[in-house]
């Protein structure tokens, strides 16, 4: 099978559909350990995401009863904070890999842990239900799905499709993919999205001798963006949905606040607004910081194109495609079947195994990231353990303090204002699913102790949330996906490259939805539909005055000359100043 570069042809797929059956036995029982180590890894997997599941897909929800000695006092918090700032050390610097710094921070964790508990030592099955597994079993079956409908071509065939739309320009190029990455983001997850795109960028890039990583970063900071808008778009938003549903907060110690509970329409009706709001200003930045980068054309023949990087296997494309189909039907219908989503993606990656090629697992399994996956669950159990020892209620107890400093009055925009910043920063330096896990509970704490209303509260956790993950590499599942992903190919984004632009990118959109919470929750709740009439004309004013001056659309869309006008022609002139 000819890759999209020009790979050597793979005839493993092609000996495994014409070999006699007793040899092809012969190969399935003689197959290497590792290949059996992946098909239980992928067992495993589901097997802990359905111990371990919550309704939506939430985090580890078994309580294997840990507690502290008494009177330790704030040991337990000083020495996981002093963990947690080692770790980003590592992470910051590249002394290690970003996977092994994980690892040695979750063992680090887990030895404190073990320290401070009262009771024996931690087994390695308690170990394990530090981890979220709905995430990994996620990640795992996406993975193998996407390896599987990676050999049919369809990659390249959308890669040369989005070339030919663009016309050969790069500025152009990056709009196309950024808004496909959002749109998708929003009605998928961005962790999926992501999956999917990053071959078809650094394919693309490679074929129009660009570098992908500016590419690739742009389309993760849309892919959190996008994905705040909706309840399925980004996992916190996920977590949010089924822990702060009515039916939910109905079986926690504030059931007197059940009626301000969530639901999958909400989720868009108060965020989808906000995130209109910073889809343009994002556009200018990204366009301004890879001002050369996103410059200038790539003209290529787009017939060779087509005919050199087309649908390859049809056959497969169709039953593949059929599979994935329905675990993305699987993924929207979630808030009606209650199913995790790592189940749907787990029986998909099953099923699309065993319609294609069921004997053969080596080509589908090896784009299964395993330094990412092992990353996440080091990540999982030293944040998890980093809560046990008091790390995150303590940044709770600080947010309630914070609050409560304020007057009466103003307690409630102090509440929205706090909360949505706190949740941005700490999601940025901690994974946002398990920030999202804890802060819920603190959030409901606030509303019930303070008498505050509920509602703004959660969707100042989200737009925090979802948005800070945008902060630095490992602060939303999406970013460390796409990084595993390109550094297979040989593109290695580094910590500090994905923060020169994730990181003002962050302080600008929260900076914005600022601006919005404490209009819409504090002043009036008509500014929601104001700030949506803004946007969208503000972005056709733009569009059309930018093409007023013979750019191309995706020029005109971030022309800043038609913000200069606007603000110079607002300005007196001298000779009205004379009269």
């Amino acid at each position: 099978m000819l890759g999209f570069f020009g790979h050597n042809l793979d005839l493993t797929l092609i000996e495994a559909r014409y070999l006699p059956t007793n040899m092809r036995t012969n190969r399935i029982l003689n197959r290497h350990p590792s290949q059996w180590i992946s098909l239980l890894a992928l067992v495993g997997a589901g097997l802990m995401a359905f111990i371990t599941s919550t309704n939506a897909g939430g985090g580890a929800t078994v309580d294997i009863g840990i507690s502290l000695k008494d009177g330790l006092g704030k040991e337990p918090v000083w020495v996981g904070l002093g963990i947690l700032l080692f770790v980003y050390a590592l992470i910051i610097t590249e002394v290690v890999h970003r996977t092994l710094a994980a690892a040695v921070g979750g063992l680090a964790a887990i030895v404190a842990l073990n320290h401070y508990k009262a009771g024996s030592a931690l087994s390695l099955a308690e170990t394990t239900t530090l981890i979220e597994w709905e995430t990994i079993g996620l990640l795992l079956g996406m993975m193998v799905m996407v390896g599987i409908i990676s050999h049919t071509g369809i990659f390249e065939w959308f890669a040369v499709q989005a070339y030919k739309k663009s016309n050969g320009n790069v500025w152009t190029l990056v709009v196309i993919l950024c808004a496909v990455t959002a749109v998708l983001s929003a009605f998928l997850d961005n962790v999926t999205t992501m999956l999917l795109l990053t071959p078809v960028t650094i394919q693309l890039a490679r074929v129009l001798d660009l570098n992908p990583i500016p590419l690739l970063i742009a389309e993760v900071l849309f892919s959190n963006i996008g994905g705040a808008a909706t309840m399925i778009g980004d996992p916190p938003n996920i977590i949010i949905g089924s822990m702060m549903s009515e039916s939910a907060i109905a079986n926690t110690d504030y059931p007197h606040l059940a009626s301000d509970g969530v639901s999958f329409n909400d989720f868009i009706i108060e965020l989808a607004p906000g995130i209109m709001l910073t889809i343009v200003p994002t556009f200018m930045m990204l366009k301004w910081m890879y001002a050369e980068e996103f410059s200038g054309e790539r003209i290529r023949d787009v017939e060779e194109l087509e005919s050199k990087y087309g649908v390859k296997d049809a056959k497969m494309l169709k039953t593949s495609g059929t599979v994935l189909v329905l675990v993305i039907l699987g993924f929207f219908l979630n808030p009606i079947l209650h199913v995790p989503v790592s189940w749907v993606a787990l029986v998909g990656a099953v099923v699309m195994l065993l319609v294609t090629d069921p004997h053969d697992l080596e080509e589908p399994l090896e784009k299964v990231e395993w330094t990412t996956l092992i990353f996440f669950a080091g990540l999982f159990v030293l944040i998890h353990s980093l809560q046990h020892l008091g790390v995150i209620s303590w940044i709770g107890d600080q947010v309630e303090s914070a609050i409560s400093y304020f007057d009466p009055d103003y307690q409630f925009v102090a509440a929205l204002v706090i909360i949505l910043w706190v949740s941005a920063i700490a999601s940025a330096f901690i994974d946002n699913i398990p920030y999202t896990i804890t802060m819920i509970p603190v959030v409901l704490q606030i509303a019930d102790s303070l008498s505050l209303d509920l509602g703004p509260l959660i969707w100042a956790l989200a737009f925090g949330a979802c948005l800070g993950g945008n902060g630095t590499l490992i602060g939303a599942s999406a970013n460390v996906v796409t990084a595993g992903m390109s550094e297979e190919a040989g593109y290695p984004i580094s910590f500090n490259e994905f923060f020169k632009a994730g990181f003002p990118v962050m302080l600008m959109t929260v900076t914005i939805i600022t601006g919005y919470v404490v209009m819409v929750y504090w002043v009036a709740e008509v500014w929601k539909f104001i700030f949506l009439g803004i946007a969208l004309l503000g972005i056709v004013w733009q569009y059309y005055n930018g093409k007023s001056k013979g750019k191309n659309w995706a020029e005109a869309l971030v022309d800043d000359e038609s913000i200069i006008d606007l603000t110079i022609g607002a300005l007196p002139t001298k000779g009205s100043e004379e009269e």
